[in-house]
């Protein structure tokens, strides 16, 4: 679980740079996608790379954090994470922050530096860089130079975390956001969309977007906080308002969206009232104990796997503002599956403690496209599937600048050596009967679990593949597997169903249809994953009588073998006792031997 920073008090509307408007002057956006690493990790990441050469990272977007930082070569109070730390020394265009009255500066007040700490006792800091940053090739915003830290110390769950850093989306002369507007090459917005519950992954566009005529929005104040709050006044179940007054809402920051932030936490009287409302609706449901007994979550069975049924015994939620408008929360918004009990769903929203701050973490805006207008002072909500949302928003895919200083010999991007691309190209249409016949669907499969810990699963997950893509177990082969530190590449392959040499044309189709558009659904064991690189095959060798027959082939001779065997043991055994007399007839004439001693 990740929670914002400590809020700051001090902080007003006048501590902040007035944003230089863009004046219809039209600005290219950063379209980046997100990586759903909620169930495993507790956040949503994205991938910036840094240096020239560049150097990738997989950062925590987080709307309550104003520095991007990632762990330095030089840091030897770092943990282990996804990506190799940034070495200054290898990039050509980076530069230290020089120590001036506008920064906090080393002990030799030569370097500029910073210091975060966490609501959850952990903390960063190191010193201020700054280089080149490059958003990945959906982007149509060039690389632009931007401060960064660049960590030499860090503690409690930052030194843990799979991650390699944070990226400070809130509002501060270093958040990233800032830097991107102060230099007028985006306009004063920014967007997140997380995947739901069954569909990870998501999006993150730095700069406006077109927003759909049916976005929901509500005033957010910056006076009343340096972070990103909503006008929040009712909250309603099941159709039925929660018996609160709306000030309850607005206690110490109001309600603050925090995207580094997993589950979502109302003041105490708030909490007491939302839950009663949730367990008047839940007769048909049994209470059970949640996964970690260290925690009283209030779990409950009954409800069945298929997310998508999840309507049909929990109760909606609405979140009403200010000025009226409101937004649905399905049941994924406020609940989180049970790791321990399949079907079973435990409450994703807790008490905050004394503090009167209510907190809405990224399981609230679940399949929710979250623009943060900071230009107008206001928030838009649209309900939508975060998987496919350049497809809802009806635009097409971005030009691919290539990340700065990007050569064929030195590059960190996106691909890793060893493994296929990121982004699949689409797969070719199989041509018309007669003209092609299609033998093989081979396809590769990234998940961020090590093979050490797959490897007992792997039959179970090859199970669910066939599922999900509709085909017999006996098709789905894997075919090889590399694994990484963190995560594992397989290379899985659908062969056609016995006894057909060939796959046909539709169910091809539907398999790399079924692939590309996100609609291979996995259990939240197997954590994150992505598909890419589907190909299909050509024909494969005709099959020979042997390959047909061989495992029959085998087993007759094993059997043969095995009687043979066993007819030579008994003819062995046969011809030792008749060889074997102990008394002979007294007239009978045998060969002289020599004498034995009398045996008394």
């Amino acid at each position: 679980m990740f929670l914002p920073l400590f809020f700051n008090q001090q902080r007003t509307k006048e501590d902040f740079h007035p944003r230089r408007h863009l004046h219809n002057r039209p600005t290219p956006s950063a379209r980046m996608p997100l990586h759903d690493d909620l169930l495993l990790n507790g956040y949503y990441t994205t991938r910036l790379w840094i240096g020239t050469p560049p150097q990738r990272f997989a950062l925590i977007v987080d709307t309550g954090s104003t520095v991007t930082y990632v762990p330095c070569s030089t840091c030897e109070q770092c943990g282990k994470h996804q990506d190799p730390k940034f070495q200054p020394d290898l990039s050509s265009t980076y530069q230290p922050v020089k120590c001036n009255i506008d920064c906090s500066c080393d002990n030799e007040r030569e370097q500029c530096i910073y210091e975060r700490q966490y609501a959850e006792m952990s903390s960063s800091s190191g010193v201020l860089g700054e280089d080149i940053v490059s958003f990945g090739n959906q982007s149509e915003l060039e690389p632009q130079r931007a401060v960064f830290g660049c960590e030499n110390m860090e503690t409690g769950d930052l030194y843990s975390q799979h991650a390699d850093g944070i990226m400070g989306l809130g509002r501060g002369d270093l958040s990233i956001v800032d830097q991107l507007v102060d230099k007028s090459v985006i306009s004063d917005s920014f967007s997140l969309c997380y995947g739901g519950m069954d569909v990870g992954g998501g999006a993150m566009v730095l700069g406006g977007i077109a927003t759909p005529d049916d976005m929901v929005f509500t005033h957010s104040d910056t006076a009343r906080s340096p972070y990103y709050n909503i006008d929040l006044k009712e909250i309603h179940v099941a159709g039925k308002m929660l018996p609160l007054n709306p000030k309850v809402f607005d206690g110490k920051h109001g309600t603050v969206l925090d995207s580094g932030t997993t589950y979502a936490y109302l003041p105490e009287q708030a909490f007491g009232a939302f839950k009663e409302a949730i367990f008047k609706e839940l007769n048909s449901l049994k209470r059970i104990q949640g996964p970690d007994p260290n925690y009283n979550d209030l779990c409950f069975s009954g409800a069945g796997s298929d997310t998508s049924q999840l309507s049909n015994a929990f109760p909606s939620v609405e979140m009403v503002f200010g000025n009226g408008q409101k937004i649905l929360l399905s049941p994924e918004n406020y609940l989180f599956r049970h790791s321990k009990v399949r079907g079973s769903y435990c409450l994703g929203i807790f008490q905050n403690g004394k503090d009167p701050t209510t907190l809405l973490g990224g399981i609230v805006v679940r399949n929710t496209l979250v623009t943060y207008d900071r230009e107008h002072e206001k928030i838009g909500f649209w309900k939508t599937n975060c998987s496919q949302l350049w497809e809802r928003l009806h635009l097409s895919p971005a030009p691919p600048p290539l990340p700065s200083g990007t050569d064929k010999d030195n590059s960190t991007l996106d691909i890793s050596p060893a493994l296929a691309p990121s982004e699949s190209p689409p797969a070719p249409a199989p041509k018309s009967s007669g003209e092609a016949k299609i033998g093989l669907i081979t396809f590769f499969m990234l998940l961020n679990v090590t093979y050490p810990e797959l490897k007992p699963h792997m039959s179970e997950l090859a199970l669910f593949m066939a599922k999900e893509l509709d085909v017999n177990s006996s098709q789905v082969r894997l075919m090889n597997f590399t694994s990484g530190e963190n995560d594992t590449l397989i290379k899985w392959a659908i062969f056609p169903e016995e006894p057909a040499d060939y796959i046909s044309n539709a169910t091809a189709m539907d398999i790399v249809s079924r692939l590309s558009e996100n609609r291979v659904h996995l259990p939240d064991s197997f954590g994150s994953y992505k598909f890419f690189g589907w190909n299909m095959g050509p024909t494969p060798p005709q099959r020979t009588w042997w390959r047909q027959h061989y495992m029959a082939v085998i087993i007759a001779f094993v059997i043969t073998m095995v009687i043979g065997l066993l007819a030579s043991g008994a003819w062995y055994i046969w011809r030792r006792d008749k060889s074997l007399v102990s008394y002979k007839p007294v007239d009978s004439v045998v060969a002289e031997q020599e004498l034995q001693p009398l045996q008394n």
